[in-house]
């Protein structure tokens, strides 16, 4: 039997501010956006947002319910890239995500795999904006 990745959950302090930064800042699509009734969980909402047009993986954007959780926001690589998220656009994706005002670490370099870029999420997880090179 095949198996994917269906969702990685990451942590956020809110829900529509996270949307709007994964949808406008990086063109992801909004999936999905439903409130959860849950007793004593009151705004739980399950929200999966993705790359336009991606098959496979989604985020599941998690509002944090604990301190434990809050602690963990922007944390969640410990430091170190954790998300890369993979693009044959890489200079298009990059103006957009500027001129929303995305925080870039870095001047996008070219590599033996490609052209790369380091930003952080509206948490502050860092990312790598990817596009490989044709051997890759």
């Amino acid at each position: 039997m095949p198996q994917h990745l269906g969702a990685l959950t990451l942590l956020v302090a809110d829900y529509d501010e996270a949307i709007a930064f994964f949808t406008l800042g990086l063109g992801f699509a909004l999936l999905e956006d439903s409130p959860l009734d849950e007793p004593g969980k009151a705004g739980k909402r399950w929200v999966r947002v993705a790359p336009q047009g991606a098959p496979g993986s989604a985020l599941l954007l998690a509002r944090a319910a604990n301190p434990d959780q809050e602690a963990a926001i922007g944390k969640q690589g410990g430091g170190r890239v954790f998300l890369f998220l993979e693009t044959d656009d890489f200079w298009g994706n990059y103006h957009r995500m500027q001129a929303y005002g995305v925080h870039f670490c870095e001047q996008p370099r070219v590599e033996p795999y490609g052209t790369v870029v380091v930003f952080e999420d509206i948490s502050g997880n860092r990312w790598d904006l990817l596009q490989r090179s044709a051997a890759n």
